[in-house]
């Protein structure tokens, strides 16, 4: 059998997002905070290197370990965060209220418009989004784009995650508590 490529101009796109590989200094910290926050199970761990997976995939974070890591500067260029979805709101706002419990409390809540948003920092300082999208499809996103809201305010609004639980429990319709500024 004979194999060609395709033109070289044209690109291909990988078909999912497999990993994350975080340095650590403090391997059984990190382990038991994504196993916390993320519900991970772990695939593989010895003693400098842990694979940490939450679905079907092998490993979704991969964390290695070595005394001779040095601690990242906080402003230095890199890595801002990464993000995790949530199905619906009430999930996102279930995990926020089981983590609070644990004394795991987010430093920034904010809905961006595109998503509503928590942010954390595990053990390491490495910031961790937990979201959930505010619109059904890339359709409707797009079109939100395209009506220029989103050029008006690029961060968002930042939230009280108290107001929103107490609006969300109280029964008011998801479509409201996911406007920027409903539990402001």
């Amino acid at each position: 059998m004979n194999r060609q490529l395709e033109p070289l101009d044209r690109v291909v796109s990988p078909i999912r997002f497999a990993h994350i590989v975080l340095r650590t200094k403090r391997l059984s910290e990190l382990v038991s905070w994504y196993e916390t926050v993320l519900g991970a199970r772990v695939a593989f761990r010895n003693d400098f290197i842990a694979f940490l997976t939450y679905d079907d995939e092998h490993h979704r974070i991969a964390l290695v370990q070595s005394p001779t890591f040095a601690d990242a500067p906080e402003n230095g260029v890199g890595l801002e965060h990464f993000a995790y979805t949530f199905a619906t709101l009430g999930d996102l706002l279930q995990t926020w209220k089981r983590l609070q419990g644990k004394g795991i409390a987010p430093f920034w809540c904010i809905n961006h418009g595109p998503t509503t948003s928590m942010y954390f920092k595990d053990p390491e300082g490495n910031r961790v989004e937990l979201q959930v999208d505010n619109f059904p499809d890339t359709a409707s996103l797009n079109a939100w784009f395209q009506s220029g809201a989103f050029a008006k305010n690029p961060i968002g609004v930042v939230f009280d995650p108290e107001k929103l639980l107490a609006r969300w429990q109280n029964g008011d319709p998801e479509s409201e508590l996911i406007l920027q500024g409903s539990a402001s």
